[in-house]
């Protein structure tokens, strides 16, 4: 993997992008010109400032500021951050859910399994941005926790039937039989034998989910059901920034717009590589 990584330029130009925007979030208390959620370094006389190489452009403000006074380049930073939370937020709780109920329900099977999967063909049946859309519009004025929740409703679907299927290709396997006529308890061929060879493909969901979900947290911060207007977001600078750029306030949208799909464009061309290694049916 290693090797086939090493020779792959879009992998490595993906990584580099995530990598990049990872550190960015983690050190953005140090690295951004201001804090753009701390009142007392924001000011009202810095409104609508163009990016520094335009007329009426000033330093540190690089790519301008909101109509808040607020430096573009510092809350895109911060909203990076928001986005990464809320990506990695979502697939850890929805992805450990997931892969329990797929793990159990192929490995028992039965009415467990017709269960299971009935309930996950009921969520499947909406999409997961209209029960985002219902959760967050029960619990007004959320947080970001609440937002990770009300993707998660349906979002552990996909990682249950992933699993699920892969179970069911191994379970049958000379070494799962091996392993019972061993005497091996129902515990120790889950935790030991089926997880390890069965989660393989869910790093390729994981990979591809982390796009969707920055994409689908910028979709309900658009509309306003995301994260409270304390917190910053991508999504939200998007729609702040619709309604300027009529007047020639283009920075306002472009920057985060772009910093949005970069973002989501290196976690896709890093998924694409790995879904080809993890995957020996896709012919290179």
């Amino acid at each position: 993997m290693l090797y086939s990584y090493l020779h792959d330029p879009s992998a490595i130009i993906g990584s580099v992008i995530l990598l990049i925007f990872v550190l960015a979030a983690f050190l953005a208390p140090w690295i951004t010109p201001q804090n753009p959620y701390d009142l007392s370094a924001v000011s009202l006389e810095h409104f609508l400032t163009p990016p520094v190489w335009m007329e009426g452009g000033t330093a540190p403000y690089l790519l301008g500021t909101d109509d808040q006074g607020r430096c573009i380049l510092s809350t895109i930073i911060y909203g990076c951050r928001t986005s990464l939370v809320v990506a990695f937020g979502v697939v850890f709780i929805a992805g450990l859910f997931g892969i329990t109920l797929g793990l159990l329900s192929g490995y028992y099977g039965g009415m467990l399994d017709s269960i299971i999967m009935r309930i996950a063909d009921t969520f499947y049946s909406f999409s997961t941005t209209l029960w985002a859309i219902l959760f967050l519009g029960i619990f007004k004025g959320g947080s970001i926790f609440i937002v990770i929740v009300a993707i998660c409703i349906a979002g552990w679907v996909k990682y249950a039937r992933t699993m699920r299927g892969s179970v069911l290709d191994i379970k049958g396997a000379a070494y799962i039989m091996a392993a019972k006529a061993t005497g091996s308890s129902d515990k120790r061929l889950l935790i030991k034998h089926l997880l390890p060879n069965a989660i393989p493909p869910i790093f390729v969901i994981i990979a591809v989910d982390l796009a969707v979900v920055i994409m689908l947290e910028a979709t309900l911060s658009f509309l306003g059901v995301g994260v409270p207007l304390t917190e910053p977001s991508l999504g939200m600078m998007v729609a702040i920034g619709k309604n300027y750029v009529y007047a020639g306030m283009w920075w306002m949208i472009v920057f985060p717009g772009s910093a949005l799909v970069l973002l989501v464009v290196g976690i896709n061309l890093f998924s694409d590589w790995l879904r080809e290694e993890l995957n020996p049916k896709i012919e290179r």
